[in-house]
């Protein structure tokens, strides 16, 4: 028989990934999503319990129902300027919903779960590249409400025999090669979605947070992870997990960073269109670097990124942008708020 999973958030940018990854591995991925920042139209791979994290009888009711083998939990809020002004929506979210969901396996006897973290949780780095062992020092309450969870799962663990594979991605980019699906949240504020429609005419311009970082084109580095790459470690760790793998938090990330700057002249040799830009002050509490130390991922699941390379995944993010807003259908009077 086909075993189930459920995905809480698969109806988002990585969790409908994931879901067609586990689909493709021969699994039924059933969607937990209240909807409120996902899509129903990228649930295309298994059904869609549409429900909240808070809700108890909704979770009890969902594993009642499927029997799941396991957890997929990609379901948060994940703005970091808004967990800034809003905590309190964020540790309601993130945490609270996490517990109850906890709560939920535990009583239906599931005790595997692959748990969407972030590098967020390491705040402003001491070393790079940067290894799974460095200190945790959030600096804004997502990062807090990610490390809560992970907290949480090692104590579940030791109290429940939960366990868990907490997977700290770096920055998700790109989009599936086949275009079904892709990157598309409001507000966007994700460099490369953000600069193809700058290049694209659909808003006035890319703003550049700070110019005099001690980089050496003087622009923020970050270590870029293809989506479809991150959907194929949350199949690994599953099978990690099935096959009797310990509780662990593994960076997903390729070790190699790029800056703001060769960002954009990527996105201008893919787009062939130029990506007007305006330089701006720093945000606080931005790193200038972050990039992973990917090794542990690689000897403990067998991970390799296939699709990170810079190009690879601008491409498959125009090829989206294209399929989603298709580019003679542009004005340059349409614009986004400039971010």
């Amino acid at each position: 028989m086909t075993q189930t999973v459920l995905i809480t958030g698969g109806a988002g940018y990585v969790g409908s990934h994931a879901a067609k990854a586990l689909a493709a591995s021969g699994y039924r991925p059933v969607t937990v999503d209240n909807l409120s920042r996902g899509h129903a139209w990228a649930v295309r791979w298994g059904p869609l319990e549409r429900g909240d994290l808070l809700d108890r009888s909704c979770l009890d009711a969902v594993f009642g129902r499927w029997r799941p083998i396991a957890v997929l939990h990609l379901a948060a809020f994940a703005y970091v300027g808004e967990s800034v002004g809003a905590p309190a929506l964020y540790y309601r979210n993130n945490v609270v919903g996490s517990l109850q969901l906890l709560e939920a396996m535990r009583d239906h006897g599931v005790t595997r779960l692959v748990f969407s973290s972030t590098c967020a949780t390491y705040g402003t780095p001491g070393e790079v590249p940067i290894a799974e062992d460095a200190p945790q020092r959030p600096i804004n309450p997502y990062g807090n409400s990610k490390l809560v969870v992970e907290t949480m799962l090692r104590d579940f663990d030791a109290a429940h025999g939960l366990r868990s594979v907490a997977l700290r991605y770096f920055n998700a980019a790109g989009a599936d090669a086949a275009a079904e699906i892709g990157e598309d949240h409001d507000p966007e504020t994700h460099l490369i979605p953000v600069a193809l429609a700058a290049a694209a005419g659909r808003q006035p311009r890319l703003s550049v947070f700070g110019d005099d970082y001690p980089t050496p084109d003087g622009t923020c580095i970050r270590d870029y992870v293809h989506v479809t790459d991150l959907a194929s470690a949350h199949v690994l760790a599953l099978r990690a997990l099935v096959g009797g793998a310990t509780t662990m938090a593994l960076n997903l990330g390729t070790g190699t960073g790029a800056s703001v700057r060769e960002v954009i002249r990527a996105v201008e040799q893919v787009t062939e269109r130029r990506v007007p830009i305006r330089t701006v002050d720093r945000r606080p509490g931005d790193p200038p670097v972050l990039v992973a130390a990917p090794g542990r991922a690689r000897g403990e699941l067998g991970w390799q990124p296939q699709h990170s390379q810079l190009e690879t995944i601008i491409r498959t993010a125009w090829v989206w942008f294209n399929t989603v807003r298709p580019i003679e259908n542009l004005s340059h009077s349409e614009s986004t708020q400039v971010l």
